[in-house]
């Protein structure tokens, strides 16, 4: 099984008013000590809500989509009856594309990731369905000719059949391009204390030895649309930078670091660089400059080191990366498909302070 990478690739135009809705859903068969079915719900990439084979119910996560589901019991009805639904249906189709690809025994894992980006500013939506099976790109949906893209030949027999479903293809559209980006006007307004707030990092210069890479390490902040990177001069640098990955903290915040190495630079030229954070939707960056004085190291009263912030158990996402990180496993290959030719509990010590801010 290929393990899943997962998204965001971050550019340096991140949009301030795109929000986005996604089902991503896993059906298996002969794994253990999993459910046959999982489905989450996100939405601007936090979890809302979840349903899996074993509890046979939906499951939401925040105060404000209990909220709606009291508001509007039917929401709550609706999503209950698609979970237990879709488990006899996903398992259908497991079922078929085993005999289609003359399959046996073993493990089989069908995912399917649905939904929609809507741009509350110029309205513009985009709709995706994407299909992966057995850890490959399988199938996607082509909105603009409501076909599906067959990414490699075992999947063209489904395109096929799939395709002459015109009415199921026009029921897709309907959901891409009007019924979800419905859903995230509503879930945008009862959650908007939580979905649309700004938090502002806390920013560190960190470094374990005085010959390691600096890294400069932001925690705090929300939403995770960001940019971070190392400039020289008012120049944004790419040689010597590694740029990590965000990160969730235990209280629904994020982290980000990024790393300059500095075995070339003269301790006279320090002053001419410094790391930018910069939060979509924020005017103003914030500006770290590099200086000796400030740079904590691994070697500091546990007391001044914000472990806070960066430690925790994540509780809230948990379900999320199980899902996401054990079950989703299939690799985006180029950000898409392409069609066929048819932390660790940061121990500290009395003296130092080891955390995976530094590791």
């Amino acid at each position: 099984m290929k393990e899943i990478l997962l998204f965001l690739l971050f550019f340096h135009v991140v949009s301030p008013v795109k929000h986005s809705l996604k089902f991503l859903v896993t059906s298996s068969s002969g794994v253990k000590n999993i459910p046959d079915y999982v489905g989450v719900l996100l939405v601007d990439e936090v979890l809302i809500g979840y349903c899996d084979s074993t509890g046979e119910k939906t499951e939401v996560t925040h105060d404000w989509m209990k909220k709606l589901m009291k508001d509007d019991p039917q929401h709550l009805e609706w999503y209950t009856q698609r979970c237990l639904l879709n488990q006899y249906i996903y398992k259908a189709h497991i079922d078929i594309l085993k005999k289609q690809l003359n399959q046996t025994g073993d493990v089989h894992i069908l995912q399917r990731m649905y939904g929609c980006e809507w741009d509350d500013e110029t309205g513009e939506v985009n709709g995706f369905v994407q299909l992966g099976y057995n850890g490959e790109d399988f199938l996607a949906f082509d909105l603009k000719t409501l076909t599906w893209i067959a990414p490699k030949p075992e999947a063209v027999i489904t395109k096929h059949s799939w395709d002459r479903d015109r009415p199921g293809n026009e029921r897709w559209k309907y959901l891409l391009t009007q019924h979800h980006p419905e859903l995230v006007k509503i879930y945008l307004d009862y959650g908007k204390s939580s979905l649309m707030r700004t938090d502002l990092p806390s920013m560190y210069l960190l470094q374990k030895t005085p010959s390691s890479p600096v890294r400069c390490f932001a925690t705090g902040f929300y939403p995770d649309r960001v940019m971070m990177f190392w400039r020289k001069d008012g120049e944004e640098l790419h040689e010597n930078v590694e740029v990590g990955e965000i990160l969730p903290n235990h209280d629904g915040s994020f982290q980000m670091s990024v790393d300059l190495n500095l075995s070339s630079v003269t301790p006279e030229d320090w002053r001419r660089y410094e790391c930018v954070f910069h939060l979509s939707g924020v005017k103003d960056d914030i500006i770290t400059k590099l200086d000796k004085a400030v740079i904590r190291t691994n070697c500091v009263p546990p007391s001044e080191f914000p472990a806070g912030p960066v430690i925790g158990g994540v509780v809230g996402l948990l379900l999320l990366a199980v899902c996401i990180t054990g079950v989703f496993i299939w690799r985006r290959r180029n950000n898409g498909f392409k069609p066929a030719n048819s932390s660790d509990s940061s121990s500290t010590d009395t003296s130092c302070v080891k955390d995976a801010a530094l590791n």
